[in-house]
């Protein structure tokens, strides 16, 4: 995406529109613009991969000849953590940018902490980078928030099968 004419003094990396295209382009924060396929596919994958861990965790608590539906209950349940984990990450990753973005000020230093200084986006550039937010960003919140509501439900789904095993 060109930049705007308008001369930004905030440096190169700490520009909100560089930002949001870092975020666009890196392996892991790319996962939440993906198509359902691509953004569900990782989320399956790192459930599957917990099991390494969850799975003699949990098979120490319950044995699976022995209690297998306590078993998969408990050891489902807990394989939730790393993908709720790696999708708390990606919401927040976005929810930064989008901030970024929306606020008319942006705060930035150009050599250190301790020289930090506020740049007042002009009304054009304040323009393009709340369209990105609404028609960019705020879909793939959307998304992430509402597949929190899914692993919730999964959670309470599991917590009352866990009544019945």
């Amino acid at each position: 995406m060109k930049s705007p004419t308008v001369r930004c003094p905030v440096p190169f990396e700490q520009q909100p529109i560089n930002e949001y295209q870092d975020m666009r382009e890196s392996w892991f924060y790319s996962w939440g613009a993906r198509n359902l396929r691509g953004y569900i596919t990782p989320i399956l994958a790192l459930w599957s991969l917990s099991w390494v861990v969850v799975g003699p965790v949990a098979s120490a608590s319950f044995a699976p000849t022995k209690y297998p539906a306590q078993f998969g209950v408990s050891a489902a349940v807990g394989a939730l953590i790393i993908p709720t984990l790696a999708l708390l990450q990606l919401y927040l990753g976005w929810s930064y940018v989008s901030d970024r973005l929306r606020k008319q000020t942006v705060p930035y230093e150009e050599s250190g902490w301790y020289d930090g200084q506020i740049w007042v986006k002009p009304d054009e550039v304040l323009n393009r980078d709340r369209l990105i937010v609404d028609y960019q960003i705020k879909p793939i919140i959307r998304r992430i928030q509402k597949t929190f509501g899914a692993l919730a439900v999964l959670l309470v789904t599991g917590a009352i099968a866990w009544q019945f095993v």
